[in-house]
């Protein structure tokens, strides 16, 4: 996403049912992004997904820079549950860690928490975590 925000320009054509002909891609030398492994009848949610997840990079859109700095795939992980109010919802509590006021013990428990989820939901994503923490020490 980072990329496709730092372009000048960027036009998104929308294929329908089978996608757009292979000779438009070819002679205009059109890439093609894939959002995941399913199937859909046309490329506008597509699109919509692709500038929603794009426009929120822009500089002053969501207010705060910091916003995005802990957030799905910055740090190589999925991002750690969060929890609102009330503390307790439906029998269901928040856990104790994050009502404590320790910011060293929510930092640890967010980063145990992304690895736990990153490894469980995408262990693509956790392998190549892994070989970059490698990578770092």
């Amino acid at each position: 996403m980072k990329e496709l925000v730092q372009a000048s320009s960027l036009l998104l054509l929308c294929g329908r049912y089978e996608g757009v002909d292979q000779r438009v891609i070819d002679a205009q030398n059109l890439e093609e992004i894939s959002l995941g492994d399913f199937v859909l009848a046309g490329g506008e949610v597509a699109a919509m997904t692709l500038i929603e997840a794009c426009v929120r990079l822009l500089p002053g859109v969501l207010g705060n820079a910091a916003t995005t700095d802990e957030e799905s795939f910055e740090a190589g992980l999925l991002e750690y549950p969060h929890f609102t109010r009330p503390a307790i919802w439906q029998g269901l509590a928040v856990p104790e860690v994050l009502m404590s006021g320790h910011h060293e013990k929510v930092r640890a428990w967010r980063q145990a928490e992304a690895e736990k989820i990153t490894q469980e939901r995408r262990p693509d994503l956790y392998k190549q975590y892994q070989l970059n923490q490698t990578k770092e020490k």
